[in-house]
């Protein structure tokens, strides 16, 4: 057991606390010894009143010895709706010092994303992303530790913090190894759950727990009593300190300020009195002893409570209706009573206001002890309070959420401006909220699908079982016209296949196709419709599907979106079934506007998504116009890293910016790429179509390189094996996985999976051989054991690759038909394959030829060639193959 010894009343909660202080100074002195210290999280765990708060002070006070930075913040369960709440007051410090100017070139790129939640910077019109704010925030902090080291972060009562904070605090855990930061978080062991509960207990698992936080012992509560009263307290009534508080820190040291307030003798004689004053500390009692202060000190005290945080006396005065010397007068009995006192000014939170709650069961004795009618009609006036001093509708809303309904026409505006205000600093769930309460009050009926559709949109990416659900009530009541109808049965559809109901997707668009008299909303549905089912291969399409799209893209110039999408659309189509690539080029060439994405088909517009200029650039991509893939793809990591957008829209722009470099045969970039695009999808969860496009992608690359037993773990790793997603994934993951199984000797699996990719492009009529080389790979799998099958899949493999016309393509049938081939005749059929594959932007697949034609023709010189080149593509296999061949001799 810790010695007990005699302390200071000022420290009196840290007794018996001995261990967790000493860890709290070596991680202080682990900090300071070094800025390029890894950075470490430190969690204090325990039920109310253990002395958490204490815990955290202490720590300021020895950073500060050490000359460190400390900033703080803390949750409070009154304003768990306001988002980034606690990151704004964690950060205020640093941000109110800087000039706007000033953090706007601190911040660089980040300040427009990670500024508006921060409250620094004008939100913009556009709804921000979520994931992207929270880097933001991870990035911000990042370099405000460099500028402020030593950092000491400090967050109490976390388990009431937002959720946006808590996120933020998960994300910026995550990557405490890169920033020498210390921080201490304190919280209550529930009190918390959902993606708060997700978020926190993500954070706390990279940290460490203090000990455990119990409540004192009757030898540490005896001292403390003498430490606070005196010698002369005697044993009997020191152990009914310990008997009436628990040995809880906190009300031991209420219930002895309270002693000493009264002047009882701490004798047995007086020890029965005890019990009376801790009841006066808590609950009903703590009621009844600020009922004795007065009615208007009771007003003053619920109108904090409301306030909940920023109190300051005139602001109280106002909401509690009392004139300005009445309000200064019942703060001054209110901190008499250790119920308000003045902020601590060691945590330099400049908005913190003139009061704050001693503790925070204070503050939500008094709030629930306000009756209930008379607390939501003080929340409506704290909502109107609010607004009057233009802080804003997101501000606001949180006294809205708890007012009742009330037919309210500018309520409901209200809370529709605060939803705007959430979506744009990246709170979805806090606009959700807003709309939802906005429904309740309820709308006008000229404006209730209006909110609906609002509603539906925000909730779209994180919970699409539900905005179907308010998507469809909104598009079945009038109000929703012309281009508002039209986008709502679009992020209906959008809803649907986030929620694996493509089927019920495309009848949708379908339906609205038929039913719009608009002849160019019709064509937009249209050309939804068959963006869903392109990028959706493993439903049924509509019969005659690939007929239809071509008669529509006939028609169209690219005058407009609406026919520049269906140009892609049939672009695409072309391209995946092996039509003729210089007519996928001339379809795609249509659609650009002086070489570029047309605006409104850009890589971040919301009206038609990523799908579109997706399908664009892998249409360049595979018809070996690698100059214009690689400038779109490009384009679109730039896009999202400009915008912040960092969830799976930018996984994916890191996946076919690596796919590019794999096209051209820069594997080594490739790897590197998609190892980058696996990092960032890994955040967003795994199964998704982004995340198989990252795995296939990179498994492809490493086969391509040799790494064979690398890309096997790797699949291993990710579970890169049936089921496969709906959504079309390049290459075509059956085939990469056939490749995968061959390379490791497991080829009777290998053989099934490639039939099984054949069966499945035979259903699609999926005939292109650069996009799902199963027929090749099949050939040289069957060369052995059923040559002629192999050589019809040969053949069958030359007259697409011909059909569809790109040198790649046809070099590459040549290669497979050169391998099942002997003597002279595989000597001339691998020399085509070369000629083919140098005019190819292909230079793996260039280098893959030349070693198997210095192979077949026994020639030193075209296996240096190829050595060469594959050595400058990072095929380490290829290069093995070539050194043993040269080895080998003539």
């Amino acid at each position: 057991m810790t010695e007990v010894r005699r302390r200071s009343a000022a420290s009196a909660a840290l007794w018996e606390r001995d261990e967790e202080v000493a860890t709290l100074t070596q991680a202080v002195d682990t900090l300071c010894a070094d800025r390029t210290s890894p950075g470490s999280l430190l969690e204090a765990r325990g039920e109310a009143g253990l002395g958490k708060t204490a815990l955290l002070a202490e720590t300021r006070r020895i950073a500060e010895a050490r000359g460190c930075t400390v900033w703080s913040a803390r949750g409070g369960e009154t304003l768990r709706s306001v988002p980034f709440n606690v990151v704004r007051q964690l950060l205020q410090p640093a941000l109110v010092s800087m000039l706007p100017e000033e953090a706007r070139e601190y911040l660089g790129d980040w300040y427009d994303i990670a500024g508006p939640a921060l409250g620094i910077a004008d939100p913009g019109d556009r709804q921000a992303d979520p994931q992207s704010v929270c880097e933001g925030l991870v990035a911000a902090v990042r370099r405000l530790a460099r500028r402020e080291w030593p950092l000491v972060l400090l967050i109490d009562d976390a388990h009431w913090a937002d959720q946006e904070t808590l996120r933020w605090l998960a994300a910026f855990a995550e990557r405490l190894d890169e920033i020498s930061v210390l921080v201490v978080i304190a919280r209550r062991p529930g009190d918390v759950s959902g993606d708060s509960a997700r978020h926190l207990e993500a954070a706390a698992a990279v940290g460490r727990l203090l000990a455990p936080f119990n409540e004192l012992t009757p030898e540490a509560t005896a001292g403390l009593t003498r430490s606070t009263l005196g010698d002369h307290a005697d044993a009997a009534f020191c152990r009914e300190v310990w008997a009436v508080t628990g040995g809880n820190p906190y009300e031991t040291v209420e219930l002895l300020a309270k002693v000493q307030d009264s002047e009882l003798e701490p004798v047995e004689a007086e020890a029965s009195e005890l019990r009376a004053l801790n009841r006066s500390a808590r609950g009903g009692g703590l009621v009844a002893r600020l009922e004795q202060l007065g009615v208007e000190s009771t007003r003053f005290a619920w109108a904090a409570a409301i306030l909940g945080s920023g109190i300051t006396v005139d602001m109280v005065a106002r909401l509690a209706t009392l004139d300005r010397d009445e309000a200064a007068r019942c703060a001054e009995l209110l901190r008499g009573a250790r119920i308000l006192s003045a902020p601590d000014p060691a945590a330099g939170q400049p908005d913190a206001g003139d009061l704050e709650f001693v503790h925070p069961l204070i503050a939500t004795a008094v709030y629930n002890s306000i009756p209930d009618a008379l607390r939501t009609a003080m929340h409506g006036i704290a909502a109107q309070l609010v607004t009057d001093s233009r802080l804003g509708a997101a501000a606001a809303s949180r006294h809205l959420l708890r007012v009742h309904p009330d037919d309210d026409p500018e309520v409901v505006g209200q809370l529709r401006d605060a939803a705007r205000e959430h979506l744009a600093v990246g709170a979805p769930d806090a606009a959700r909220l807003c709309l939802e309460r906005a429904l309740r009050e309820p709308p006008l009926p000229d404006i209730h699908a209006r909110v609906l559709y609002e509603l539906g949109c925000a909730t779209l990416l994180t919970a699409p079982a539900t905005t179907i659900g308010h998507l469809r009530t909104a598009l079945a009541m009038p109000g929703l016209d012309g281009d508002q109808r039209v986008n709502a049965v679009f992020r209906l559809s959008e809803a649907l296949l986030h929620n694996n109901q493509l089927e019920e997707a495309v009848r949708t668009v379908e339906a609205e196709a038929a039913r719009n008299p608009d002849p160019s909303a019709r064509l937009r549905m249209r050309a939804v419709q068959y963006m869903w089912e392109g990028i959706h291969p493993g439903e049924t399409s509509s019969p005659g599907r690939s007929a239809h799209l071509a008669e529509l893209a006939r028609t169209c110039t690219g005058r407009d979106d609406t026919e520049r999408a269906l140009l892609i659309l049939r672009g695409f189509d072309a391209m995946t079934h092996g039509e003729n690539a210089e007519e996928v080029v001339e379809l795609c060439d249509r659609t650009l506007v002086n070489g570029r994405l047309a605006p409104g088909l850009g890589w971040t517009d919301n009206e038609w998504g990523l799908e579109l200029p997706m399908m664009l650039a892998n249409c360049y991509a595979y018809t070996d116009r690698l100059d214009r893939a690689e400038a779109l793809f490009t384009e679109a990591l730039r896009a999202y890293e400009t915008a912040g957008w960092s969830g799976g829209h930018l996984a994916l722009a890191y996946t076919y910016v690596g796919l590019g470099h794999r096209r051209r045969g820069r594997l080594r970039e490739a790897e590197a790429t998609l190892r980058e695009s696996l990092r960032v999808a890994e955040r967003v969860g795994r199964g998704l179509p982004m995340y198989w496009s990252a795995v296939c992608n990179l498994i492809d690359t490493l086969l391509a390189r040799g790494h064979v037993e690398e890309a096997r773990s790797v699949a291993d790793r990710y579970g890169f094996d049936p089921p496969y997603p709906t959504t079309i994934v390049l290459p075509e993951p059956r085939s990469v996985r056939g490749r995968l199984l061959l390379a490791t000797g497991r080829t009777k699996e290998g053989i099934n999976e490639l039939e099984a990719a054949e069966k499945a492009a035979a259903a699609r009529g999926r005939d292109n051989p650069v996009v799902a080389p199963w027929a090749a790979e099949l050939a040289r799998a069957l060369a052995a054991e059923d040559p002629a099958r192999a050589a019809r899949l040969a053949s069958d493999a030359r007259r697409q690759a011909e059909r569809f016309g790109t040198d790649t393509a046809i070099g590459e049938a040549l290669r497979c038909a050169a391998a099942l081939e002997t003597g002279q005749r595989a000597v001339r059929l691998a020399g085509q394959a070369v000629a083919y594959l140098e005019a190819s932007p292909c230079q793996y697949e260039h280098a893959a030829a030349r070693v198997e034609y210095g192979i077949a023709a026994r020639s030193a010189a075209e296996l240096r060639r190829g050595l060469a080149l594959a050595d400058s593509c990072g095929a380490d296999g290829l290069v093995a193959r070539a050194r043993e061949a040269l080895a080998a001799g003539p």
